[in-house]
This record gives structure tokens, sequence and C-alpha cells, in this order.
């Protein structure tokens, strides 16, 4: 019997599969790329992703693997018996697909179970039902009332990936307050907006050492590295790969 809360380790394989219950899924360390319904998510650190009964979802873990607190909720009895008059917000808090952020208090939570001893029967069942009731409560996730205008914000990186990209800038584009827009893009993408702006970057030097002959350093000054070496340790770092070995690999796809 599958337990009720548990430690996981997601390595760099693709996992594709349903299951019957739902199962909330919390980073605590590494990254893990999701898809449910055929959208694409990110699960880091106190990031949370909700998958209802027989949702069909993929993942796989970061290079280094990526290290998770899994509640798998035994049924609609058990809710009733753990959650009394939170029962309606938990049940609509699993009824749908969705990725989030978490509230600080949930966050303390969160690293204490995984710090405990989950293999105690009793401590599985009463940490997942207090982590279950804490986030059927008021203070939930972090989640926007609103998509945000990623094409909006996508474009207005790629024109200034040259130079230096403030928060507030993108949050001005979205009509959000920075703090707001923090949270709202955490929700959404599972990466704080800093941390997409670089994997969009990167993305773009990526697809110009692929389609153009522009020397490597002028390729690093257009996405807004101070350096090629900068741009190389980069690559290395994020994708595992470096500017000599992407255009190598485009050249052999062309023959």
């Amino acid at each position: 019997m599958q337990p009720i809360l548990s430690l996981r380790h997601y390595s760099h394989d693709y996992l594709a599969h349903s299951h019957a219950h739902p199962q909330l899924v919390i980073g605590l360390r590494g990254q893990l790329d999701f898809e449910m319904e055929g959208r694409g998510s990110r699960v880091l650190r106190h990031c949370l992703a909700v998958i209802p009964p027989a949702t069909h979802h993929a993942c796989s873990g970061s290079r280094g693997g990526s290290h998770c607190l899994v509640l798998d909720v035994p049924g609609e009895d058990w809710l009733r018996a753990q959650l009394g008059e939170h029962l309606d917000v938990g049940r609509r808090l699993l009824e749908k697909p969705h990725t989030g952020a978490l509230a600080p208090a949930q966050q303390q939570l969160v690293d204490w179970l995984a710090a405990s001893a989950l293999e105690n029967p009793l401590i599985a069942r009463q940490g997942a039902a207090l982590l279950l009731a804490t986030l059927s409560s008021g203070s939930a996730l972090s989640r926007p009332s609103g998509r945000l205008p990623l094409a909006a914000l996508d474009a207005h990186i790629d024109r200034h990936a040259a130079h230096p990209l403030q928060v507030a800038d993108l949050a001005r584009l979205a009509g959000l307050s920075v703090a707001r827009f923090h949270a709202c893009f955490l929700a959404e993408t599972g990466l704080t907006p800093m941390d997409y702006v670089r994997q969009r970057r990167l993305q773009l030097g990526m697809r110009l050492l692929r389609e153009t002959a522009l020397p490597v350093g002028e390729i690093a000054c257009q996405v807004g590295y101070a350096s090629q070496s900068a741009f190389t340790a980069a690559l290395a770092r994020h994708c595992g790969t470096t500017p000599r070995a992407l255009r190598r690999e485009a050249r052999d796809k062309s023959r």
C-alpha cells in the first residue's frame, strides 16, 4: 500500500501515468518539469502541483533530480474525517490540475514534515491531515486571479535581452505591483521572474548558436551576458552543453 505522505526522488527519466486518487507534489530541492492535460509547468522548492484523480500527467527531474514531498490523498471518507468544515474547500483544491507557490507558514510546515520520521504511520497520517487542512484554509496557495500576459512578457524580454531587465518593468507591463507580480508569476510558471528571464536569454542564445554564424562573444552580448565565458558557464550549468557542442549538433542535423 502506498504511504499517504512520503519523500520521493524523481530522476531525469521521463515518467507518465495517472492514478485513481488525488495527489499533491511539493518541491523540496531541484526542479521537476510537469505536464498535466497538455500544459507544462515546473515544481521548484516550495511549489505545489495538484493532480486530481485520473489526470494523466508526465514529469521528469532536472539533471540532478528533484526531491519532493508527496501526499497521496486516500479518498472521500478520509477527506471528510480530516477536513471537517474545510471539506468543500478541500474538494475544490483537488478538483482541477494546477500549480502554485506555498505561503510562508505552509513552507515552514513542509520543511518540518520533510525532516520528520514519515516512516512512522501516525506521523505520516497526522502530518498529511495537517498539511491538507492548511492548504484548504483561507491562507492557501498564492494563485493569480487572471492569466499573466506571457506572450507580451516574452516579447519584451527578447527585445531587451542585451540590457539589464528589472522585475518592476515586467510587473508594470502586467499591470501588477512587484510583490503581486512575483507571486503570480511563480504560481503560474513555477519560476521566479528573474529565473524565467535567465532561461529565456539562454534559449535565445542557443537559437542564435544553432541558426547563425555569429561569434560566441557577440551572441553572449546580445543575450545579456558580460562575457563569452559567463555565457558558456551558464549554458554548461543550466543546459549541460557548450556553444561548440550546440553548433556541432546543428551542423550534423543539417547534413
